[in-house]
């Protein structure tokens, strides 16, 4: 089980898909299986993760599959050097995805002993409203929200009063 602000924000996530997908689609979830997708696929969806390691930016052909309705994507869109290709090929009508907010206080995320744990980018909600648009998808609601953490300092004070992440359902457009 997550600690209480983690598992708030996949509560948070879980409550958002259960909003715009029924049970009876199949969903990619990009990324490794993960204590989120463990907990989505606890409440009755079905649920398929990525290969582990798999290169998003260049192997992305799972996205073009006839086989799932939905893709997700929950904190991984950063980590892509170039998030437009696989936004802009997926075959799937569906999209939910959450990223995490570019915020004034804290720079982006960076690992100098994982390469792949790095924030390529980190998002102005206009910024990915605009990505999403010009991929062909069709914004039907996102909610910014907070993700607090339990460590102090002044950073995750301020994490606590500003919004954080971007959670947002996309439909295709139809071309």
């Amino acid at each position: 089980m997550a600690d209480k602000f983690l598992q708030r924000r996949f509560d948070l996530t879980i409550d958002f898909i259960g909003k715009h997908i029924n049970k009876d689609m199949k969903i990619l979830d990009l990324g490794i299986p993960n204590e989120l997708s463990e907990q989505i696929k606890s409440k009755g969806y079905n649920v398929s993760n990525t290969a582990p390691r798999v290169d998003l930016d260049i192997d992305f052909e799972i996205v073009k599959s006839d086989e799932y309705q939905v893709i997700t994507a929950f904190e991984i869109i950063e980590h892509l050097f170039n998030p437009f290709t696989i936004l802009k090929n997926i075959k799937a009508d569906k999209l939910i995805a959450s990223v995490p907010l570019n915020v004034w206080f804290s720079p982006s995320h960076w690992s100098n002993t994982e390469p792949w744990d790095c924030h390529y980018h980190e998002f102005e909600v206009r910024q990915f409203n605009r990505l999403l648009e010009k991929t062909g998808w069709k914004l039907i609601e996102g909610k910014t929200f907070k993700c607090p953490h339990k460590l102090l300092g002044i950073r995750p004070f301020l994490r606590r009063i500003y919004p954080s992440y971007y959670i947002v359902y996309c439909e295709k457009i139809k071309e």
